[in-house]
């Protein structure tokens, strides 16, 4: 078993986090939930599946994630969400890393997270992916304090390396269309909520554009035109996803003019 912690945060994710956590389950030497008062069997399954389950309030992405990896005894840690899944091929390449020594000078190793939409096996061969640093070593990186962003970053302006894995980690944002309805809403209050705070009040012709770009980047940039039909119905939910996030923060600036 190689020396990492695995840890995830989770709420009311039963009908899913089994082919999570079994992902990563002969891969690490401890797999740690941090669970946000789930109503549904969370917390049973993940105990039932070996992991240790602690409960944590919900404070934001980044305190519940820094809360995470403070838990964790391993000094090396991989972080994934709940609805992402390490492939079989990435969890082999983190195996075959770690049967060699490490050189002290790698921070951690980037991975690529891959979009797999619903009804999809695997992701399409041209899906839409971003690349961040998910296994790190934490006296060297760790996350950073945010409400709404949750990147992991070095601690100091050193000379760490990060290198790139080769394979891939599953990502399925969304149950259903109620469900990324649900995300949304909740999502771009946080994000208008951070909006606020940073004094970034959007402006009558941002909140016009803002959507319009947003469809066109969904559909060319993050190649959403490969779904077809479902692609363009992606695309425009995506739009909206900025466009509450400005009407929101425009709203919270209005309320405090008035008051």
């Amino acid at each position: 078993m190689t020396p990492i912690s695995v840890f995830i945060i989770a709420k009311n994710e039963a009908d899913r986090i089994t082919p999570i956590i079994n992902s990563v389950k002969d891969l690490a030497q401890e797999i740690i939930v941090i669970d946000s008062n789930s109503s549904d069997d969370t917390v049973k399954i993940c105990q039932n599946l070996g992991a240790k389950v602690i409960n944590n309030d919900w404070q934001g992405y980044g305190q519940q994630k820094i809360f995470g990896e403070n838990l964790c005894q391993n000094n090396w840690i991989l972080n994934i969400d709940a609805d992402e899944e390490v492939s079989t091929e990435l969890a082999q390449e983190i195996k075959n890393i770690f049967s060699q020594k490490i050189s002290d000078e790698v921070a951690g190793f980037r991975i690529k997270i891959v979009n797999k939409f619903r009804f999809e096996d695997k992701p399409k061969k041209l899906a839409y992916f971003y690349n961040q640093l998910r296994l790190y070593r934490k006296d060297y990186a760790g996350f950073k304090n945010s409400l709404v962003h949750d990147s992991v970053e070095l601690k100091s302006n050193s000379n760490y390396q990060i290198s790139q894995l080769k394979n891939i980690i599953y990502h399925q944002s969304f149950r259903s269309f109620s469900h990324w309805f649900d995300k949304i809403n909740s999502y771009s209050s946080m994000q208008a909520q951070d909006a606020f705070l940073k004094n970034k009040k959007p402006c009558y012709f941002k909140i016009f554009l803002s959507p319009i770009l947003a469809f066109f980047k969904a559909y060319f940039i993050r190649r959403y035109f490969i779904y077809g039909l479902d692609g363009i119905i992606y695309s425009i939910i995506f739009a909206f996803s900025r466009f509450a996030k400005a009407i929101k923060t425009k709203e919270l600036f209005t309320e405090k003019n008035k008051s």
